[in-house]
C-alpha cells in the first residue's frame, strides 16, 4: 500500500529524538528557551518581526481574532471552501463569518467577489492559502486599503510558500499557523503560531494566550490557556532546518504528477509559480470521486478527501440555512487529494501516475 502520508518516516530524524531527550532532561516544558528560539526563527523564516506559539491552529486564528478586539455582530470575510477551522475561530469570537465563493482555478477566495460582501460591519478579511498554495494578494491589499480593514492570513497549510517574494505568514497584518503532525512543517501533536510585524498586538497575543499575563499572576486581560510547549517547540526548531528541502520534495513529486497524469477524467491542479505552492496536498477533481477513490484503494493507493462536507452544510452551522455556493459544493462534491510527500519515493509516485492514467471511470 502507497501511503497518503508516513509520519512515521517523516520524523524518524535521531535529531529529534535527542531533542526530546534534552527537554525531558531540562525539567522545563511551558514558555521556555525553546519556545523563544522557535519564536525567533519562525518569526526569521517568514519574514517578520514577531512569533507568538500558541496550543494549535485554530486558537492561533482565534487569538487573532480576540486581540484585535472585534465587537459582537461584526464581520470577517472568509472563503466558502476552507476547513472549518477558519470560520469557527470568526464565529467562536461572536463574529459573524461572511462566506466568499473560490477561484475554481486556485481554490483560493477569488477576491473579485470581496467588495460586494463587505458592509459596514466588516472589519477584515481571512485569506486561506488552502491546500499549501498562497493567495493572490494584490486585489485584496487594494480592497483592503479602501474599506480599512484587516488581513488575517490562514497560514495552517502553506509553511513556505510565496507570494511576490514574500512568504505567506508576512502577507497581511497577522497570521495563524498549525503545526499539527500532518502539515509540511508538522510537530509531534497540537501546536500553532502567529507571525505579525505589529509589536503591539504581538504583546497582547503573548499576555492572552498566557490567562491574559505578562507578569506571573498579574492578568491585564481575560486570557486563555493556549502556549506552544517547549516539546513541541523543540521539534519544530529541528524541523524547521529542514522545510525548504521538504518542499522541494513536494514539488518535484507535483511536478511529476501534473506532467504525466493525462486522464482527461481528471482535472488536475494548475499553478503559474512554482514557488507559489508548497504542495500541503494534491488535490484532483473527478465527477465519480467515489468511484475513483475505490478503484485507487484496490490498487494499494491511499487517499483522503479533502474535506466531504463544505462549512455551510455543516449541522453546528444551520443559521447559513439554504445559502448556496455552488463552486463551493462542486469543489467538495469532486475533489479528493493523492499520496504526496517529501518521503514519497519517485517509483511510489510513478505507480500512482500509471494507476490513475489507466483509469476508466
Amino acid at each position: 500500500m502507497i501511503k497518503f502520508l508516513d509520519v512515521g518516516k517523516i520524523n524518524k530524524r535521531p535529531e529529534i529524538k535527542k531533542k526530546i531527550d534534552e527537554v525531558v532532561e531540562s525539567g522545563y516544558y511551558i514558555l521556555g528557551k525553546e519556545c523563544e528560539l522557535f519564536e525567533k526563527n519562525f518569526a526569521t523564516y517568514c519574514g517578520t518581526r514577531y512569533a507568538v506559539g500558541v496550543a494549535n491552529g485554530l486558537d492561533a486564528l482565534r487569538l487573532i481574532i480576540k486581540a484585535y478586539g472585534f465587537s459582537n455582530n461584526d464581520e470577517i470575510i472568509v472563503p466558502a471552501n476552507t476547513y472549518i477551522a477558519s470560520i469557527l475561530a470568526i464565529s467562536q469570537n461572536g463574529c459573524k463569518p461572511v462566506l466568499v465563493e473560490p477561484d475554481i482555478s486556485t481554490y483560493n477566495i477569488n477576491p473579485d467577489l470581496i467588495e460586494e460582501n463587505i458592509t459596514s460591519k466588516t472589519k477584515a478579511i481571512m485569506v486561506v492559502h488552502l491546500y499549501g498554495r498562497a493567495v493572490q494578494m494584490e486585489r485584496i491589499y487594494e480592497t483592503a486599503r479602501k474599506y480599512n480593514l484587516k488581513i488575517i492570513e490562514d497560514s495552517a497549510q502553506a509553511h513556505g510558500a510565496f507570494y511576490n517574494n514574500k512568504r505567506v505568514g508576512n502577507l497581511g497584518d497577522a497570521s495563524g499557523f498549525s503545526f499539527y503532525p500532518g502539515k509540511n512543517l508538522g510537530c509531534l501533536g497540537d501546536g500553532g503560531c502567529i507571525t505579525t510585524n505589529d509589536g503591539f498586538l504581538a504583546d497582547r497575543l503573548r499576555a492572552i494566550r498566557n490567562y491574559g499575563s505578562l507578569v506571573k499572576y498579574h492578568n491585564k486581560y481575560q486570557g486563555v490557556n493556549s502556549r506552544l510547549d517547549e516539546l513541541q517547540a523543540g521539534i519544530l526548531n529541528v524541523k524547521l532546518k529542514y522545510l525548504d528541502s521538504d518542499n522541494e520534495a513536494r514539488r518535484k513529486i507535483a511536478k511529476l504528477y501534473r506532467t504525466e497524469i493525462k486522464n482527461p477524467l481528471l482535472v488536475l491542479p494548475e499553478v503559474e509559480d512554482e514557488l507559489s505552492h508548497v504542495w500541503h496536498l494534491f488535490t484532483v477533481r473527478t465527477a465519480n470521486r467515489d468511484g475513483f477513490q475505490k478503484y485507487l484503494q484496490e490498487n494499494g493507493i491511499e487517499t483522503v478527501i479533502h474535506y466531504p462536507v463544505p462549512p455551510h452544510k455543516q449541522p453546528c452551522y444551520g443559521e447559513f440555512g439554504n445559502m448556496h455556493f455552488p463552486l463551493t459544493e462542486e469543489i467538495h462534491r469532486t475533489i479528493i487529494s493523492l499520496p504526496i510527500s517529501q518521503v514519497m519515493s519517485l517509483d511510489d509516485a510513478g505507480r500512482v501516475i500509471e494507476v490513475c492514467n489507466a483509469y476508466k471511470g
